[in-house]
């Protein structure tokens, strides 16, 4: 069950554990600390209030905990989110917490810092797995103490919609490539469609086919899973604000095809989704936070494998828009099905595309597991995803698109390849990508290889699949201003 989320002035009596965040300096200065902590009792574990630490101290009838901060100049949303992490982490085996926000609001709004604390508790005890017996968390409730204002309590509310939207796409990634195949993805989209209010729109493989979209079909054919092609529509209420266009890479499990991946390489691949669940996470949530913009979502979804006909390298695909690409790795399908969505999205004539995928290693190579790498082209729409980016703690970089590094795609006989040079991969899938992208329509892509995945738990992030780029995309699509 989800975790119940409530604002209170002070503390409830029943509170298992109560839990106050402590800056360097409120430990080190002249000032009373909150009841039941002792700045010398602290001093004697240990405990310093750099960040992350966590100090329990046994009470009368229940724990209080202190939660280290650092120096109060440097707390922001970000250190919240991570603190209220470790934080739930350790009182998962509690009934009930109560979280004194009151010491943090003076560097960082009430709104802000509930919203984080809220992220971070929730998403820290997010669980995925098929095991036989399961070690259950019994936090089911959690106050945050201190204001209870309108906004707060409005940020409360958002903050958990958006949580849901992350965990449903991280059940998306977690779940095996053998059990969310294409169709089955595409059905458990239409359910969360029809229950949140969305419109949408489900192409089997004779649709596809009577569409013309080449790319997803090549990648489709070693397949004996037929692909398919989603579209979802939030439509606000009024006069819509402009239209953002979201498209997400869905392959639900990629072995390489025929150019095959190593043993090692193949084990994580049921991730290779992780654009397409953001996307799906996302607009879960768009009904309830009511952006007033118009969202329309793309998602190609097939699985890459090596049946008997499978796409060959010198095999050549045309594109939904007439261009032609010579595939000479099939483990670089993802930008083939891109190609084929972000070619669709741009027939709709939207004020703005964003995509994401787990495009590639490359990204990895120059920006570790934990940054996305951001492309594209308008700067003032780049500005933008930055800016959500920002607010949300979900970190990217911005790559160039070089003009002169397009002849690395050259091909003797399509329009381009679908690999490049031993060197930049990462922007020359991107040029690829904005082959596809019609001309005038500001656009941005995250590559978000490393980030949608993690090895192990890391502040609000669990092992698995992260969700990454959902908390993004819903305040890119709340913030977003066309030509802005």
């Amino acid at each position: 069950m989800p975790i119940q989320f409530s604002t209170a002035r002070r503390a409830p009596a029943r509170a298992e554990v109560v839990a106050h965040g402590l800056t360097v300096e409120a430990l080190t200065g002249d000032g009373p600390l909150p009841a039941g902590l002792d700045s010398g009792d602290l001093g004697r574990l240990g405990f310093t209030a750099e960040a992350d630490q966590v100090q329990v101290v046994p009470a009368e009838g229940r724990l209080v905990v202190a939660v280290g901060l650092g120096p109060a100049d440097g707390v922001d949303p970000a250190g919240l989110r991570r603190a209220s992490a470790t934080l739930a982490r350790a009182v998962r085996g509690r009934r009930s917490l109560a979280l004194d926000l009151a010491s943090v609001t003076d560097v960082v709004p009430g709104p802000e810092a509930a919203r984080a604390v809220v992220e971070g508790t929730a998403l820290a005890l997010y669980r995925f797995g098929y095991k036989s017996t399961k070690d259950e968390d019994r936090l089911a409730k959690v106050t945050l103490v201190g204001s209870t204002a309108a906004g707060v309590r409005t940020a409360v509310d958002q903050a958990v919609a958006v949580v849901e939207g992350v965990k449903l796409a991280r059940d998306l990634v977690n779940e095996p490539g053998g059990s969310l195949t294409p169709p089955k993805f595409a059905n458990r989209v239409r359910r969360m469609a029809r229950d949140s209010g969305l419109t949408v729109k489900v192409m089997d493989e004779a649709a596809i086919k009577r569409a013309r979209l080449g790319g997803l079909l090549g990648v489709s054919r070693g397949s004996t899973q037929p692909p398919r092609f989603v579209e979802l529509t939030y439509t606000p209420r009024g006069r819509p604000k402009g239209t953002l266009a979201l498209v997400g890479k869905g392959l639900t499990f990629d072995s390489g095809g025929l150019s095959i991946k190593s043993g090692v390489g193949m084990m994580d691949m049921k991730m290779d989704m992780g654009g397409a669940a953001a996307v799906v996470g996302a607009m879960s949530v768009l009904p309830v936070l009511a952006p007033r913009c118009r969202v329309r979502a793309y998602l190609p979804m097939t699985d890459n494998m090596l049946g008997g006909d499978a796409t060959r390298p010198g095999d050549v695909l045309t594109i939904r828009n007439g261009k032609t690409i010579e595939v000479l790795n099939t483990d670089a399908e993802g930008r083939l099905v891109l190609a084929d969505a972000l070619s669709v999205a741009s027939e709709a004539k939207p004020d703005a595309i964003v995509d994401l995928a787990t495009l590639t290693g490359a990204c990895m190579v120059a920006l570790g597991p934990r940054i996305a790498g951001l492309m594209g082209r308008d700067d003032g729409f780049l500005a933008q995803v930055e800016g959500a980016s920002a607010r949300t703690g979900e970190r990217v970089w911005r790559l160039p698109l070089p003009a002169d590094y397009r002849r690395m795609v050259d091909s003797p006989v399509a329009d381009m390849k679908n690999i490049g040079g031993p060197h930049g991969g990462a922007i020359t899938a991107g040029l690829i990508l904005g082959e596809f992208v019609a001309d005038g329509i500001p656009w941005a892509h995250l590559d978000i290889a490393g980030p949608a995945f993690a090895d192990g738990d890391d502040s609000e992030a669990t092992r698995g699949g992260t969700g990454f780029g959902v908390r993004l995309l819903v305040d890119l699509a709340c913030s977003f201003t066309p030509g802005g």
